[in-house]
């Protein structure tokens, strides 16, 4: 009997449906405020009002629960101190660490290739009839 792991590596390398697990942490990872949590905690220790504050248009609702998905995944450690109004600071895990590379990968692909992207949605647009 093949291990889980070898399981998911194969059906994944041979484009069949992947493997619940890779699609999982893909939904994680892969959604847009995981992506900004990331690469701002890549500078350092943020508090939740500041994460709140540099991320434009995020809910608190929505920060929270990224920030909770972020914890329980390992890639975030959340420390609470005993003030009143509690202070909550978070911090990129050393595994959120080895994330940020290819997050911050991506990023910077995106940003190299916009004008290119924008160029090619227009003419889709244009060409749909959008």
């Amino acid at each position: 009997m093949k291990s889980r792991k070898n399981a998911c590596q194969i059906d994944f390398i041979s484009h069949r449906e992947a493997c619940p697990f890779v699609r999982d942490v893909l939904n994680r990872v892969g959604d847009k405020w995981s992506v900004l949590v990331i690469m701002l905690l890549g500078d350092g220790t943020k508090r939740f009002s500041e994460l709140k504050r540099l991320i434009d248009g995020v809910s608190q609702r929505m920060l929270t629960l990224t920030l909770r998905g972020l914890e329980r995944d390992g890639l975030v450690f959340r420390k609470v101190f005993p003030t009143v109004p509690p202070r909550v600071e978070y911090t990129l895990t050393p595994l959120g660490k080895t994330l940020l590379k290819t997050v911050s990968s991506l990023a910077i692909w995106g940003i190299d290739n916009r004008e290119e992207i924008e160029r090619a949605r227009d003419e889709f647009d244009n060409r749909e009839g959008f």
